[in-house]
């Protein structure tokens, strides 16, 4: 008398493992684009916090530019980056697109939005 077999066969591994290793993949190279984000998101923090709102826009660009120096980001530029005015404060915002290819001709596009303020009252009141 046969019992009956439980669990997976060889194609029923690779039809649940195939995804899975899909998915990790596309986070090892999703991973020096958030790298990448958090290396601005840091210089641009720093910048704030060293700078004061009765700064020029040259004095925050020449500063911002030291500390993209410091940590070596190429992409975003400085001139990528948009310093305005705004009240007594200055806006310093990144808003920029990157991607990281997958296999052949595919990509994921990512979508980066950072701001901070300098002086002044914070971006959220």
């Amino acid at each position: 008398m046969r019992t009956k077999q439980r669990g997976l066969t060889a194609i029923g591994w690779l039809i649940m493992l195939v995804p899975l290793a899909i998915v990790f993949y596309a986070g090892i190279r999703l991973a020096p684009v958030y790298l990448n984000y958090m290396k601005l998101a840091r210089s641009l923090d720093q910048t704030a916090s060293e700078n004061k709102a009765d700064d020029t826009q040259a004095t925050i660009k020449n500063s911002l530019s030291k500390h993209f120096e410091i940590e070596s980001l190429d992409y975003p530029d400085i001139k990528d980056i948009k310093i305005t005015r705004d009240g007594k404060g200055w806006n310093l915002e990144a808003a920029y697109d990157d991607q990281a290819p997958l296999f052949a001709n595919l990509a994921i596009l990512v979508v980066f939005d950072k701001k901070v303020r300098i002086g002044g009252s914070s971006l959220g009141d």
